[in-house]
């Protein structure tokens, strides 16, 4: 008996002891591979953690019906709103404050919802607010800036235009300024403008007289100012994208951004809105392989889950390794915005690897699903012609290779 009760409390000082040493031994997450949350703040851990609950329980309910019909929900800004995030690295005029890798992350949990919830959240925070804050008057700023912040005026960023996409240097858009009235006179026309049809406020790019690109501020009920929704769009259907008209648009001459001159001025605003993008995307990537991995340990076929099959498992392994190395990334262009280190070829490095490393893992979790991968109630096939339009706006995966290109060798290519 004596033995006997001793083997057993052997066993159990043994098992104590091992539980005990595994508690203090670091654990492989595949959720987390290289432990992004050990380079967290306390309080980016929380904003993470908080967010995501908030997309998940308020957001994703209903992004399969929005997706299906095509519909945008002004009240999802609103709720974006409710939860700081719009302008949430401005830090006055009505805005919280939060890190530049704490933007990433909100951008990251609302895209693992829908990348059209997040290119809301992009164009709202990143280039119609960061627009006004770094390059506006402080009347504009007081003006503007609260009322964007609790989304009662949604925002539109027009820049890209039938003849001028990649090549915006040829913006076409004129701005005439009339001495006597103290009036610019806007002509010319943008498209595929997120928010088009839907925006209370539009961030207008046009050619001065002098050649310089100028930045200004439109209400929508400015006479010569019309908008049209793009119809028949295949990605990003629940958000609002269309065309701008502006036909003798009259605005005042306190309508100009002052601090915007050159192309710099709309260049510095998609620099920001790129930087979220890259944290966005894989928040879509991390949403695909989960789904595929639950599904995947739960289907059968040819007697054991898919999940046991080499070639499922080294599909894993590939999306798990580019998703990691890919945040971890992003965190380090973030700790470099914050210090005001980071340059702009770093963000197109990393939008870049963002983009086109999302499309593949999107990809390969939809071939890993099957027939069952083209349906709607998975949300993979909705993520990858998502990421079809990520990969595309605010600079193109090639566009962003020429960037890094001339980088690396000092010649441009863009132009012969």
């Amino acid at each position: 008996m004596q033995n006997s009760t001793s083997m057993i409390v052997r066993r159990y000082i043994r098992s104590r002891c091992v539980r005990c040493y595994a508690s203090s031994t670091p654990s492989f997450d595949w959720e987390d591979a290289l432990n992004l949350e050990h380079n967290l703040t306390s309080e980016e851990r929380q904003l993470k953690t908080s967010f995501r609950d908030f997309c998940q329980k308020v957001l994703m309910p209903r992004i399969l019906n929005s997706n299906r019909n095509a519909v945008y929900e002004k009240e999802v800004l609103k709720e974006m709103a409710s939860m700081g995030a719009l302008g949430c690295t401005i830090g006055a005029y009505g805005c919280t404050k939060v890190s530049q890798v704490g933007y990433g992350l909100i951008a990251r949990e609302v895209e693992r919802v829908d990348s059209a919830y997040r290119s809301a959240l992009s164009v709202q925070s990143s280039l119609v607010m960061h627009a006004i804050n770094e390059y506006g008057t402080d009347e504009q700023k007081k003006r503007y800036l609260p009322r964007l912040a609790s989304a009662d005026l949604v925002g539109s960023f027009c820049l890209t235009e039938p003849n001028a996409g990649s090549d915006i240097g040829t913006m076409e858009s004129k701005a005439k300024f009339n001495s006597e009235t103290k009036s610019y006179v806007l002509n010319g026309a943008k498209t595929w403008i997120t928010n088009a049809p839907v925006a209370d406020l539009f961030i207008i790019w046009a050619r001065c007289d002098d050649g310089r690109v100028r930045g200004f501020v439109v209400e929508k009920d400015t006479p010569g100012l019309t908008t049209a929704a793009i119809p028949g769009k295949l990605s990003l259907r629940a958000s609002s994208t269309g065309s701008v008209y502006m036909d003798n648009c009259k605005v005042p001459e306190d309508s100009l951004l002052p601090g915007a001159v050159g192309m710099g001025g709309p260049f510095g605003c998609l620099n920001h809105a790129r930087y979220g993008i890259a944290w966005g995307a894989f928040g879509a990537a991390e949403a695909c392989l989960s789904v595929s991995r639950s599904y995947c340990l739960d289907r059968k076929q040819f007697g054991k889950p898919l999940a046991g099959t080499q070639l499922i498992q080294k599909k894993y392994a590939d999306m798990v390794t580019e998703i990691s190395i890919g945040l971890l990334a992003c965190l380090q262009v973030g700790r470099l915005k914050e210090e005001g280190l980071a340059t702009s070829e770093m963000v197109s490095l990393i939008k870049r690897n963002s983009t086109g490393k999302v499309l593949e893992i999107a990809r390969m979790a939809r071939d890993t699903l099957g027939g069952n991968g083209i349906s709607d109630e998975y949300h993979v096939f909705r993520h990858l012609v998502n990421l079809e339009t990520v990969n595309t706006y605010e600079g193109t995966y090639d566009i962003h290779g020429l960037v890094l290109g001339r980088a690396i060798t000092g010649i441009q290519a863009f132009k012969s």
